[in-house]
């Protein structure tokens, strides 16, 4: 079967014909210069949002001091918010207010905190998940519904609650190490395609008799 055509809106045709609204591609929908995010990565939400980016990351203003980056290949539930580190107040002083954004000339130039909040590839986030400023979600990552995410996250983790935790992990160590050898979400479309079996089927023997040279 070959791949969602990464430059369409809509990449879910229903059986009769018309595209799914509340599904859209990431990179057709998210034009932001604060974030980034890579080829086939996709959200759901059931009341579609006309500006994608101010749904998913309502702190994140252009011309921010971070950046929200996503992966590719990555899937995103309805409710999921990424809270990133513009929305953070000082905490040193004696007050948290933040009386500088109140005042043009110091506005631009105010912001706390500037970590950037990575998000890996093939990354699972579901119903309702928040991911907090500065959060490092890595590779193949699931991140359970309702789950309150943050600092980093290992490769292949499977995280829930709040604070979010690793409730255990989708493969064994030696698994994920050849898991993030191979990086399949980095190789050509079409031979991504021929490994859609192995990667169906948690085959890792055949995606390594696949992988480029």
């Amino acid at each position: 079967m070959p791949l969602p055509d990464p430059g369409r809106r809509h990449p879910i045709i229903l059986p009769d014909g018309t595209p799914h609204a509340g599904t859209v591609m990431l990179s057709q929908v998210l034009d932001h210069p604060n974030i980034q995010t890579g080829d086939f990565s996709y959200a759901s939400d059931f009341d579609p949002p006309e500006n994608w980016a101010q749904h998913l990351a309502p702190y994140l203003f252009p011309g921010a001091r971070e950046r929200l980056v996503i992966g590719r290949f990555c899937q995103i539930a309805h409710g999921v918010r990424f809270i990133t580190a513009s929305a953070n107040h000082a905490q040193e002083g004696l007050s948290c207010y933040p009386f500088p954004v109140f005042d043009p000339a110091q506005m631009a130039s105010y912001q706390p905190d500037t970590r950037d909040t990575v998000i890996g590839n093939d990354v699972w986030i579901g119903y309702g998940a928040m991911i907090l400023p500065g959060a490092r979600i890595g590779d193949g990552t699931i991140i359970g519904a309702g789950a309150v995410v943050r600092g980093s996250v290992p490769p292949y983790a499977i995280v829930t609650g709040n604070p979010s935790t690793v409730h255990s992990y989708r493969f064994s160590k030696p698994q994920i190490a050849r898991l993030l050898s191979l990086k399949w979400w980095d190789w050509p479309p079409e031979l991504i395609t021929r490994a859609e079996p192995a990667l169906l089927s948690g085959d890792v023997e055949m995606l390594e008799t696949l992988a480029p040279d």
